[in-house]
């Protein structure tokens, strides 16, 4: 892209930032597989979409991208044909329960971080252009520590760390939160446990990350709560379809509804901070390891 055609770009981006509503990034992440993190993005985001907010749910797990099998949807396209120029964003978006705006990923695509700029400028314009403004972007990262979960993680408002009760997810829970910290100056995480036996075992789990966290970290550690182990969980697991929507008095449901209102409480961004696209520039910003113009006004 020319300078100037940046600079033109850029001021576009920023009339729309004046004119669009704060938008809420929550990125849901865990340290390891196996955690429940998806099923908990799923579930959050259709939960959050039932209380009346426009939700959309970003599949940024680019290598194994699984949202669209778990909610049983059949996307045609995804967010690799938006990046390669073949689709637009508004057409890849695909609607689940209650609403929900879903942007399918792919299985094998190159990671994010190794998009070129043209690549990137594109996807900002993608985005910079959809109709749809939602209140809460969820995005669903990959597990484990890699660049693209770490460029999510920071250009998002809030940072959900799913774990469970067993030594490797607490390890790595540690371990994904530590590198946030310490190499890139995030100090806030939200703590969601997950197929717990019990409240108790839930309000422990968390306990242990406080106790290593406070000893070798300076973060905030804030616990959202626990969804307890659920045989309905599974059948809607099998159903392909949101255990909030499948089961709605099932005890995971209920403590999905009761973590999603807890989110809905968060702060809400300034509008100049806010607005979707904007978000998507924080993103690449990282990569390249520069703020644009753009950035730089509102940062």
């Amino acid at each position: 892209m020319l300078a100037s055609d940046l600079e033109i770009f850029q001021v576009a981006g920023l009339r729309r930032i004046s004119q669009s509503h704060p938008v809420r990034v929550f990125a849901v992440t865990s340290g390891k597989g196996g955690v429940g993190k998806t099923n908990v993005s799923a579930n959050l985001a259709v939960s959050l979409a039932m209380s009346g907010k426009k939700i959309m749910l970003l599949d940024a797990d680019l290598g194994l991208a699984n949202v669209d099998v778990l909610l049983g949807i059949h996307p045609t396209s995804n967010l690799s044909h938006v990046i390669a120029g073949q689709r637009t964003l508004e057409e890849v978006l695909v609607e689940g329960p209650a609403g929900l705006k879903i942007i399918p990923a792919a299985s094998g695509v190159k990671d994010m971080v190794e998009l070129s700029q043209a690549e990137h400028a594109g996807l900002i314009r993608a985005f910079s252009e959809l109709a749809f403004s939602p209140d809460i972007l969820l995005i669903d990262t990959a597990a484990g520590i890699s660049d693209s979960v770490v460029t999510f993680s920071r250009a998002a408002h809030e940072v959900i760390v799913v774990v469970c009760d067993e030594p490797a997810s607490i390890t790595d829970a540690y371990a994904t939160i530590k590198l946030l910290n310490r190499e890139h100056g995030l100090f806030r995480f939200r703590i969601l446990a997950n197929m717990v036996r019990s409240t108790q075992e839930g309000a422990d789990l968390y306990k242990k990350l406080v106790k290593v966290s406070d000893r070798f970290l300076d973060v905030t550690l804030d616990y959202i709560g626990a969804v307890p182990f659920d045989e309905y969980l599974r059948k809607a697991v099998q159903k392909q379809r949101a255990v909030v929507e499948a089961f709605p008095r099932s005890k995971a449901a209920l403590a999905f509804h009761k973590t999603a209102q807890k989110a809905l409480q968060w702060p809400v961004p300034d509008a100049a901070r806010g607005c979707i696209e904007f978000f998507v520039e924080r993103l690449f910003s990282n990569n390249r390891g520069d703020v644009t113009t753009a950035g730089r006004a509102y940062e």
